[in-house]
């Protein structure tokens, strides 16, 4: 095979060059038609620009507060705990590693009732009573840890 032999791909278009001339049919104008603000540079409306319309998130009507300082809590299952070994201490780092946790940004709290067959020891940010007891019933140790 030479060099001049090759060819490209069945099926693959390539891709439009614009403002190369006359000849390539988008000469001129460039395919943005004539006139006109998105013919200009730096042209177009920005983000949930309507055309002078009052836009819709400013025209639907807003209820309640909404708390931008509010921290996510990240609800894990204590069910999902009993994949863990016996006798193994579960922090965020194990829980992110098990694909449980996702970040810093969440509180995490541990829900739910299960029966436990291993006894492990959790550090969370909170529990709830059934989970707590769920812990302590199989031999294990629930402990919060502070919130940063």
């Amino acid at each position: 095979m030479q060099l001049h032999e090759l060819k490209k791909p069945e099926g693959q278009k390539s891709r439009k060059r614009i403002g190369r001339g006359d000849g390539s049919g988008t000469g001129s104008t460039a395919g943005k038609g004539h006139k006109g603000q998105k013919s200009r540079s730096g042209g177009g409306v920005r983000r949930g620009f309507e055309g002078g319309t009052m836009p819709y998130n400013r025209r639907i009507p807003k209820r309640g507060f909404f708390n931008k300082w509010a921290k996510g809590v990240c609800e894990i299952n204590i069910r999902y705990l009993e994949n863990f070994e016996a006798g193994t201490v579960v922090d965020l780092d194990k829980l992110a590693e098990a694909g449980l946790y996702k970040g810093k940004e969440y509180v995490v709290k541990i829900i739910g009732r299960y029966e436990l067959t291993k006894s492990i020891t959790v550090k969370a940010h909170k529990f709830t009573l059934g989970a707590k007891e769920s812990i302590e019933k199989s031999g294990g140790k629930a402990e919060e840890i502070n919130l940063d």
